[in-house]
Formats: structure tokens, sequence, C-alpha cells
């Protein structure tokens, strides 16, 4: 692995008390090209653009996928990674659905850790903070030509992040809008899939709403994700979320939720969840909770649900009343080393690795 470190690091002016997520970008940035149909040899160079054309032909026919992580730190400054095996098979799923090649999982996992060791002093400390990590594939054969590109790049950037969507949301139940069709790309997280959301959020966030709950494509009738999180209902003391498809994410949070629901002896059922029965559910007083679950915000909780012509309001409960909250308690403590890691999920991320790099 070649490793250039950046001559004039900005993360003595890092503030992680004031920040903003989503455009702070740590000192580097991983990168891998693909070309004469193998991977090259793997890149951490400092963090900056990189010249592209406009006939790239990511932009021009949407070969992209990416995947979203984090890294935590502990009290005692230990980094740590979060099931990123599982980002790693998802990114390779993800390329595989999108024509594009799969990523060696050696090269993804050593030039995510190299990153995350040398970048270390950019992840804040403390309750709900992190470093977001993005890897990301896509074409960059500069060719106009609707076809699959025979060049491709791999890339790792990362943002800190603090606790996001941290108030509960109100989301509107599309009743015409769907995020994914049957022998779509809906499995995938593809780029052009979080385009194509925007314009209906847009209309949801024009009524009041913060989000939106994808239905299926045919009849509106069940519900599939939320906004770009998977979706979870409670009604009295069971737990309902819809079972993973060739529409629906497979979400590393999402699983984490389901394992941890199974621990501590909730009852979950992963099937269709009708929204006529979410809607009774909340006529005859036995709707508990819906809640939304992702990387970048581990758990949003729903204050209200818009449906055609009605608002459903939902009682924001407390951490002991909640299943979402407690839950999320439960992930957090594992991911930031508060609490045993039964299942083997936790990566620490040693020290020195760029000296063995």
């Amino acid at each position: 692995m070649i490793i250039q470190k950046s001559t004039s690091p900005r993360i003595s002016s890092f503030d992680p008390e004031n920040f903003s997520f989503g455009d702070t970008f740590i000192d580097h940035m991983f990168i891998c090209e693909y070309d004469n149909e193998k991977w090259g040899e793997p890149r951490i160079v400092p963090y900056g653009p990189i010249g592209f054309s406009p006939a790239m032909m990511g932009v021009n026919y949407g070969q992209a996928c990416f995947e979203g992580m984090k890294a935590y730190k502990d009290e005692n400054d230990d980094v740590f990674l979060f099931r990123p095996e599982k980002n790693a098979k998802r990114i390779n799923k993800s390329a595989s659905r999108l024509a594009m090649p799969e990523v060696p999982e050696e090269i993804f996992m050593k030039g995510l850790q190299t990153l995350i060791d040398l970048d270390r002093d950019w992840i804040p400390k403390g309750e709900g903070m992190s470093l977001y990590i993005r890897p990301v594939i896509f074409a960059t054969e500069e060719v106009l030509k609707a076809r699959i590109s025979n060049k491709y790049m791999f890339a790792i950037v990362a943002t800190p992040a603090k606790s996001y969507y941290s108030a509960p949301v109100s989301v509107k139940i599309s009743d015409h809008y769907s995020r994914a069709a049957n022998g779509g790309v809906g499995s995938a997280k593809a780029a052009g899939n979080y385009a194509a959301s925007f314009y209906p959020t847009k209309l949801a966030n024009d009524e009041g709403f913060d989000q939106v709950i994808w239905t299926d494509d045919t009849a509106h009738e069940y519900f599939e994700e939320s906004g770009t999180m998977n979706v979870f209902v409670r009604i009295n003391d069971t737990i309902y979320t819809p079972k993973t498809s060739e529409k629906i994410l497979d979400g590393v949070t999402r699983d984490s939720f389901l394992k941890l629901a199974d621990k501590k002896g909730i009852k979950v059922i992963v099937g269709d969840v009708k929204v006529k029965d979410v809607v009774e559910a909340f006529d005859n007083g036995t709707l508990k909770e819906v809640w939304g679950v992702g990387t970048a915000v581990v758990t949003s909780v729903f204050k209200a649900l818009g449906y055609q012509d009605r608002l459903l309001n939902l009682p924001i409960l407390s951490e002991t009343e909640s299943f979402a909250l407690s839950l999320k308690k439960d992930l957090t403590d594992i991911q930031t080393n508060k609490a045993e890691d039964t299942f083997g999920w936790r990566m620490k991320v040693e020290k020195n690795i760029l000296e063995e790099a």
C-alpha cells in the first residue's frame, strides 16, 4: 500500500465541540483504481479533489454504489469499528448488481483500518459522537457509451459525526411514490436510489413532514423503508419489521436490532407490515411505537405518521418504556465499548497499522 501523508494536516484546527457533519473531512482518503480487469495498488493520500471528466461513465450511466459505517472512540481513546465485514460483503453485493467489479475483502479491510488508524485523532469522543465512514465504488471510464465501464475507483472518505435526528420526527406514509420495485436495485446501496428519493421527500417536507415511509410499488399497501432507514413498528409488545427482499436493503443496524431484541426476549415478527394494520392499531390504541434505524441515525423515533388526510400522533415514550430507545442504548453501548460484546461485533483498530501497511 502506498501512503502519502498530508503536509498540511487540518486536525489541529478541528473543534470536536463545533463542527458540521457531512462537510468536515478527515485529512486523508483511501483510493484504489480498477483497470485491465484488475485492482491496482491501494493508496492513502491527502483528502482533496480528484480530476474527472463530465464524460465519466459513473456520472452519465449511474454505475455507483456506497456503504455507510462508523468508527467509535471509547473513554481510553481506543478505536472500534462495528461489524465492518458486513459492509465489505454488502458493497460487493451492490457492485455485483450494478455490473461492477467486487473489491477484494483484504483491500477493503486493510485500507479501512489503515485510514482510520492514521486519522484516529479525528474521531470525536462522547455521547452520540463517531466518525462516519463512506466507502464508494464508481465508474471512471471516459466514454459516452451506454455499456459496462472498464474502469472504476474504490474510495473511502470520512467525516466526524454527532447525533442525527436526535428529536422525534414526523413521517408521511407514501400512497403514490415508491423507493424500489420488484426486479430493481432496492436491495443495493445504489447512488441512484437516493437521487430518486429526493423529490418525494421534498414534497413531504413541503407538507411539514421530515421523511417518507416508502410503500410497495403495486398497491401501496405495505411498509418497506422509511427515508434512508429500515422501519420498525411496535404493536402492544411485539415488534414488526418488513422482511428483506430485492426491494429492501439488508441493513446492518436492522440486523443488530433484531439480534438484540431476541436476546432481550422481545417478540419480533419479520414479514409483511400492512399500512391498514398499523392504522387500525393506532385507532384501537395498540400502536405503541414506530421508528427507523440506520448507520447514520442509529434510531429515529417517529412522533407522527401522516396518512392520506390524517395525522396519527404517536406517544413519546421514556427510555424505560420504549423498545426503540432501549435497543438503541444496548447497541451504542456495544459500539462504544461500554458493554460486553457477546456477539463479536466490535473490531478494535490497532495503533500503528500504518507501520505495517
